[in-house]
C-alpha cells in the first residue's frame, strides 16, 4: 500500500486494507520467538528497566527474553502446566514479566495477568473462578499469593519468577529450548477479567489472533511506530515483517491490563522495538525523566496522566529533551485542553483511541492519515466495522446519540480477529454482549457526518437533569481547563423538583490547595471559588449543564487503568439523599 499523504487519507487506508490471520498463530513465537531466532535481530534490545535517578539502565535483549522464557517454561511443566491450562501473573512491569508472559504463551497455557494493586479477595475470585492451580509472583506479590492457598484449593503452586531465573552453582540451564505448542489462531491465550457495575468481574477470553487485530489501532495511534507509512502499509498491517522503525516506547499502562498488555507491551516486541519497564507509582516528574533519559518516541498516557503532566510542568521542553513521534491516549475523553498542550508543549498531536478488553483498540485517530478533532474518540481503525446503533441494533444518523458497536465481519465482508472468544463459564453473558452482529460496548456516543466518534459517557453514566440528557465528559473537560482543577468526575446529586441536579467532584490543582489551607476563612474561599468555577462553565457550555453543586475531594477514586469509577460517587449521592430524606421525614 502506498500513501502520498493526502490531508485525509482514511477511506484510503480502509479501502486498500484486508485481513492476513494464519490458520496457526502462537503470540509467543510471533513477538518472541522468531526475533531470538534471527541472527540479525537476536541481540537487539527487548526491555529496558528504568529506575529513578540512575542515568544507567539494565537491558535485555530478545534472544535473552527467549532463553529465560524457556527456562520458565520447563518450570511449569515441570507443575503439570499444559496446553488450555491458567496460570495466574502477578507482577509489576519488569523483564521477569515479559518472560511470563512468554513462556506461558508458547506452551499453548492461558495467561491471567493480575494487578499488584488488587487486595485478597479480589485474586481470590479471579483465581477460584479460573481454576488457575499455578500463579506467577515476584518478591512483593508472593506473600500474597501464598496467603491465597489457604482458601484457593485449586492454586496448587505459587512461583517465584525472579528467584527460578537467578543463576546459581545448583541449577543447571536447560540444554535445549522448550519446543513451543502449535497454537491455532483462534486457540484461547489470555483470560483478563473486567469490572462491570453490577455484579462479579467477567473473565474475557482473549485468542492469539487478537493481537493481530490490534495492529491496525496500534500502528495507527502511534502514527505508524517509526515506520515509514509510504513503504510499510500492508506488512505492518497484514502481520509481515517490516524493518526500519527506530521506536522506543514506554507507558505506565499496568500489564496486567489490556492497555498495558496488548496495547504496549506485546504490539513493541512483535515489531522487535524495545519497551521501558518502570516498576513505581506514576508522577509527572518520573514521566518526563523517562521520556528525557530514554529518548522514547511512542507513548500511551492515560488522560489524568496527561492531566497532571500539564499541571506540573507548562512548558516540559525548557526543562526535558522531548521527541516523541506517536502518543496515544484513551480510557476518559482528552479534551481541547490537552489537546492543545500535547501538541504545542510535548511536540505531538495525541491521537484518542476507544476500545475495550472484549475488542481491544477499534476506534481512534491517527495523525499522520487523517486529522484528529479534539475531544472526539476518532473513526473505526482499518479492519473494523463500528457505528453508533439504537436498541433495536439500528444505525443512528448523524448527530443522534446512541450506543457504540462492532460488527463481527469488517467492511469487506471478513471476521474480524479482533473479537474476545467469549466470557469465562458465562455462556448468558456472552449471548447478551451482541444484538445480531454487533457486538454492544455499553459507551454511549455520537457520530458526526464524516465518521468520527464523540464519546458522551458509559451507558450508565448518562443521566437526566431537569428534563435535559447529561453527559459527563464535556463538563469535566470544561472544568480542567480552569487553573484551579486538576481533575473533575461529574454525576447526578438526586433532587426532589428535579428529579436530578449536575454534581461535580473536584480536585484542585497544588497552587489552590496550598491557598486554600492559607485561607483565614476557608468557608469563604470554598464558596468563591465554587461560584468562580460556576461561571466559567455556564460561559462555556448550556445552562443546564454547569454543576449546581461542586464538591472538593482530594482524589477521585479511580481503576488500576487511570479510568474515573463514577458509580461510586453516583452512590454516595444516593446515600446521602436518602438520610437527608430520612431526617427530613423524622
Amino acid at each position: 500500500m502506498r500513501v502520498s499523504h493526502p490531508k485525509d487519507a482514511y477511506e484510503q487506508v480502509h479501502r486498500q486494507f484486508g485481513w492476513q490471520i494464519p490458520a496457526f498463530f502462537n503470540m509467543a513465537e510471533a513477538c518472541c520467538g522468531r526475533w531470538a531466532g534471527s541472527k540479525l535481530h537476536q541481540h537487539a534490545t527487548a526491555i529496558v528497566a528504568h529506575n529513578v535517578g540512575e542515568l544507567s539502565s539494565k537491558s535485555w535483549t530478545f534472544a535473552e527474553l527467549q532463553e529465560a522464557a524457556h527456562q520458565l517454561s520447563f518450570s511449569l511443566q515441570a507443575k503439570g502446566v499444559k496446553a488450555g491450562d491458567r496460570v495466574a501473573i502477578v507482577m509489576p512491569q519488569r523483564f521477569e514479566t515479559a518472560v511470563a508472559y512468554i513462556a506461558v504463551l508458547q506452551m499453548g497455557a492461558v495467561a491471567m495477568p493480575l494487578s499488584m494493586l488488587f487486595g485478597p479477595e479480589a485474586l481470590a475470585f479471579r483465581v477460584d473462578d479460573s481454576g488457575a492451580s499455578v500463579a506467577l509472583c515476584d518478591e512483593t506479590s508472593g506473600p500474597v499469593l501464598s496467603g491465597l492457598q489457604k482458601v484457593c484449593r485449586g492454586l496448587k503452586s505459587v512461583l517465584a519468577v525472579p528467584d527460578l531465573l537467578r543463576p546459581s552453582p545448583k541449577k543447571m540451564r536447560p540444554s535445549a529450548a522448550f519446543k513451543a505448542v502449535a497454537t491455532r489462531a483462534d486457540d484461547p491465550a489470555v483470560l483478563i477479567y473486567t469490572s462491570g457495575t453490577t455484579g462479579n468481574p467477567k473473565g474475557a477470553l482473549i485468542p492469539h489472533r487478537a493481537l493481530l487485530g490490534n495492529l491496525t489501532g496500534f500502528v495507527c495511534s502511534q502514527n505508524w511506530f517509526g515506520f515509514n507509512p509510504s513503504e510499510a502499509g500492508t506488512a505492518v498491517m497484514g502481520g509481515q515483517l517490516p524493518t526500519g522503525s527506530r521506536a522506543v516506547f514506554w507507558s505506565p499502562a499496568d500489564w496486567a491490563w489490556t492497555g498495558g498488555l496488548m496495547d504496549a507491551l506485546l504490539p513493541c516486541l512483535y515489531f522487535g522495538r524495545p519497551i521501558v519497564a518502570y516498576q513505581g507509582r506514576f508522577s509527572p516528574e518520573v514521566a518526563f525523566e523517562i521520556l528525557d533519559q530514554h529518548a522514547v518516541t511512542h507513548s500511551f498516557l492515560f488522560p489524568t496522566a496527561l492531566k497532571a503532566m500539564m499541571k506540573a510542568e507548562s512548558q516540559p521542553q525548557q526543562r526535558y529533551k522531548l521527541v516523541l513521534q506517536g502518543l496515544m491516549s484513551a480510557g476518559e475523553a482528552v479534551g481541547d485542553a490537552v489537546f492543545a498542550y500535547c501538541r504545542e508543549q510535548l511536540g505531538v498531536v495525541v491521537n484518542e483511541m476507544f476500545g475495550q478488553t472484549e475488542i481491544n483498540y477499534v476506534v481512534g485517530n491517527c495523525h499522520i492519515f487523517w486529522p484528529p478533532k479534539p475531544g472526539s474518540m476518532g473513526r473505526a481503525y482499518p479492519g473494523h466495522q463500528v457505528a453508533v446503533i439504537d436498541d433495536k441494533a439500528q444505525i443512528c444518523k448523524a448527530g443522534q446519540p446512541g450506543e457504540v458497536a462492532v460488527n463481527r465481519f469488517d467492511r469487506h465482508g471478513h471476521p474480524d480477529p479482533v473479537f474476545f472468544l467469549g466470557y469465562w463459564k458465562n455462556p448468558k453473558a456472552t449471548q447478551e454482549k451482541y444484538t445480531s452482529d454487533w457486538c454492544r460496548t455499553g459507551d454511549v456516543a455520537i457520530q458526526d457526518e464524516e465518521g468520527y466518534l464523540w464519546y458522551q459517557g458509559r451507558t450508565d453514566d448518562m443521566f437526566k437533569a431537569a428534563g435535559y440528557r447529561i453527559g459527563p465528559g464535556e463538563i469535566e473537560n470544561c472544568l480542567v481547563k480552569h487553573p484551579a482543577v486538576v481533575n473533575a468526575a461529574v454525576v447526578p446529586k438526586p433532587d426532589a423538583d428535579r428529579g436530578a441536579v449536575v454534581k461535580a467532584y473536584v480536585v484542585l490543582s497544588p497552587d489552590y490547595v496550598a491557598k486554600r489551607a492559607a485561607s483565614d476563612q476557608i468557608e469563604i474561599f470554598d464558596r468563591q471559588l465554587i461560584a468562580d468555577l460556576q461561571r466559567h462553565v455556564r460561559g462555556r457550555l448550556a445552562p443546564y449543564e454547569y454543576p449546581k453543586d461542586i464538591e472538593f475531594i482530594d482524589q477521585l477514586p479511580m481503576t488500576t487503568t487511570g479510568k474515573v469509577q463514577r458509580r461510586f460517587l453516583r452512590l454516595q449521592e444516593l446515600e446521602r439523599a436518602q438520610v437527608r430524606l430520612k431526617l427530613h421525614s423524622t
